[in-house]
């Protein structure tokens, strides 16, 4: 079952009835989902001109074209030189968010080296999830033998109607794999 239809149909009922909320419309709801690569250090470390690669493999993992960032000012202790291109992004919404968020959940996290779960803690004030991944190549649709190119991807869920207590609710009802106890 897809993601947008077992929210709609199994997680505002019980939502509604944990938060005591007869209006659907003040229910924590997804707006969207951020997957953010910085190709800064790739630019200067590496010597990379050509991103096609990346652009590519972030264009299969979403569904979507991803768009350049690019410095806005010169940093020279970065080595950053203004207009140089220093990250990829995609903003996920609607049909393409809940896609992504499933395939996150079900494929790409638990196939994550050493997974037990992912923090608690990364919720902000307002109830946005920010987690970072070390390595594309959970992802199913990556091939590591065709580009050979390895980064990290940081993805932001922006949870609308929430804080962090009402965010982790709803993240619970869609089987986001928290870990149970912190580790100390």
């Amino acid at each position: 079952m897809k993601l947008q239809k077992t929210y709609f149909e199994k997680v505002v009922p019980l939502l509604k009835k944990e938060l005591s909320e007869d209006n659907i419309n003040a229910l924590p709801r997804l707006e969207k989902i951020i997957v953010n690569v910085g190709i800064g250090s790739m630019h200067t470390k590496q010597g990379i001109k050509d991103f096609s690669g990346i652009e590519k493999n972030i264009a299969a993992m979403t569904g979507q074209r991803p768009v350049t960032i690019q410095a806005r000012k010169s940093v020279s202790n970065f080595k950053l030189r203004e207009g140089t291109p220093n990250g990829m992004k995609v903003t996920l919404r609607g049909e393409r968010m809940y896609d992504f968020l499933s395939k996150l959940i079900n494929i790409a996290l638990p196939r994550v080296r050493d997974f037990r779960g992912v923090t608690i803690k990364s919720f902000d004030p307002k109830g946005n999830y920010s987690m970072g991944m070390k390595e594309n190549i959970v992802f199913p649709e990556i091939k590591l033998e065709e580009d050979g190119k390895q980064f990290g991807l940081e993805i932001t869920i922006v949870i609308k109607n929430s804080d962090p207590e009402k965010s982790a609710l709803l993240l619970r009802h869609f089987r986001f794999p928290f870990k149970e106890k912190p580790l100390n």
